[in-house]
């Protein structure tokens, strides 16, 4: 790799960025003293999207939809994060489908025919697992009406919160950091369930990374999770460990979406699943 990139924009909202760049500081100081090249500032000038696709990745994190869904993705899973999510095991997640407070509507059920926000349609947490929980009604063809896809969870969380959509699926970590560091995007706003849990999204490098370097990856995320000054930065996001993990742990993601709903979408919810196919 003759630029290594880093990213950790997954969880990077505003009161994270400072302590993913003392976990990213920490990480690249452990793999340069073993004779592994590391950039020193993470990658924000690009989507998370076009830094996967980058052969020079030397670390990231991942949805895992798109890990297994997306043929042109050629990654490599290092690990798995755990995060300290309540009712969850060791490596799992779940996403949050959330309600305004006024709505009568007491069952996911009741929500059939009606507007749902989605942050993307590869999206596992804010798509994939919504269909999961759908599909346990029945067959979940068509089950939503208008589908609004937001480009991001605070954005659904507000496209619910203003009434431009009546239900969205909101990932456990990030509505954890918003409850936390900005309550009030959640005003007026109830969880009705909980959706299936599912793999958290994986650190990852690019398919093409030497196996010394994934082992030394490995490594230098297990001394991250390890260090005691990291302490605090780990707290703030969320972060309690990691766990051994491959792609094959992120295989039932693919199932559930070969079972997804055709829905009555907007023009550009089709724009970004073809961009993406």
């Amino acid at each position: 790799m003759s630029t290594p990139v880093a990213s950790l924009g997954m969880y990077d909202h505003p009161g994270q960025r400072a302590a993913n760049d003392v976990l990213w500081s920490a990480i690249a100081r452990h793999l340069r003293r073993l004779g592994i090249a590391a950039p020193n500032a993470l990658d924000r000038t690009r989507s998370v999207e076009a830094i996967w696709r980058d052969p020079n990745l030397l670390l990231a994190q991942c949805c895992g939809y798109p890990l297994v869904a997306d043929p042109d993705l050629a990654l490599r899973v290092i690990a798995m994060p755990v995060y300290a999510l309540p009712d969850c095991p060791p490596g799992r997640h779940y996403s949050r489908i959330l309600v305004r407070d006024d709505d009568p509507a007491t069952s996911l059920e009741a929500f059939a025919g009606r507007r749902v926000a989605i942050n993307a349609p590869f999206s596992n947490t804010g798509a994939n697992l919504l269909r999961a929980a759908v599909a346990q009604l029945g067959p979940p063809d068509a089950f939503f009406g208008r589908t609004i896809v937001t480009g991001s969870h605070r954005a659904s969380i507000d496209a619910v919160a203003s009434d431009r959509a009546d239900i969205a699926a909101i990932d456990a970590v990030t509505a954890a950091v918003i409850a936390r560091d900005d309550p009030a995007a959640l005003h007026g706003l109830r969880d009705l369930a909980r959706t299936p849990r599912a793999p958290n999204l994986p650190f990852v490098t690019a398919r093409t990374t030497p196996p010394a370097v994934v082992g030394a990856l490995r490594e230098a995320l297990h001394a991250a999770m390890r260090n005691p000054a990291l302490a605090p930065a780990r707290a703030a996001l969320l972060l309690t460990d990691i766990v051994p993990a491959s792609i094959h742990r992120y295989r039932m993601l693919a199932r559930i979406g070969r079972g997804a709903p055709e829905r009555a979408v907007d023009p550009s919810a089709t724009k970004v699943a073809a961009a993406i196919r």
